[in-house]
């Protein structure tokens, strides 16, 4: 396919998979429209780059399904000036979405691979704000911390201690909780030393490996 072609498959994937599913921030449009989901995928499964599911890009690891990605991005509420982590980099493709619309984003991988792979497209398509680590994003990321937002890509038994920690006044954790096999994502906000939380739709992510995740 040209990039006008994959360009109009964007597009098609914005109307048809998320703002007809009520996901209408014009910036989250705007971005989900703007960045390249294809330079993600693994070149066997570029026939389905804009598909409405998840793909997988090796290593017993996905890229998220298209309206997936967009509501967890829209329920941190961001409006550019937050320091964002991600755990979970995976293809990259989801620290992609939050760089454009936050002003700094730090995303950690558990598999040094799929970080190496990551941090080669990011840097492909110019990205300057995202900075990837590699290791256990259990513990979050303490040297950038504390953060306005955190949204976690893999499935935790429960929400990880370091991740409340490192959370700043008025910050929001987007994350699946659950078994391994099923979870609902779960919103937190801080207020002072108490959070509250609301469960949001179910989920099924790869589970969350380190010390605060899946042994």
């Amino acid at each position: 396919m040209t990039e006008e072609e994959y360009s109009q498959e964007r597009k098609r994937m914005v109307v048809e998979q998320i703002a007809s599913r009520g996901l209408r921030d014009p910036r989250l449009l705007a971005v989900m429209e703007a960045v390249p989901r294809h330079r993600f995928v693994p070149l066997d499964h570029l026939n389905w780059a804009y598909a409405d599911g998840p793909l997988p890009i090796g290593f017993g690891q996905t890229i998220s399904q298209p309206y997936i990605v967009a509501f967890m991005t829209d329920a941190l509420h961001l409006i550019g000036s937050e320091r964002v982590l991600e755990v979970g980099t995976g293809s990259g493709y989801q620290a992609a979405i939050l760089g454009q619309l936050a002003a700094e984003v730090h995303t950690i991988e558990f598999i040094p691979e799929l970080s190496a792979q990551a941090e080669k497209v990011l840097q492909e398509l110019g990205f300057t704000n995202i900075h990837i680590h590699s290791g256990d994003g259990s513990l979050g990321w303490l040297e950038a911390a504390p953060y306005d937002s955190i949204l976690v890509a893999a499935a935790a038994p429960r929400l990880p201690q370091p991740l409340m920690d490192q959370l700043a006044e008025g910050g929001r954790i987007i994350l699946p909780v659950g078994s391994r096999g099923f979870q609902q994502l779960e919103i937190w906000e801080r207020r002072g030393k108490k959070f509250k939380h609301e469960a949001s739709i179910p989920v099924a992510f790869v589970p969350l490996r380190g010390e605060h995740g899946w042994r």
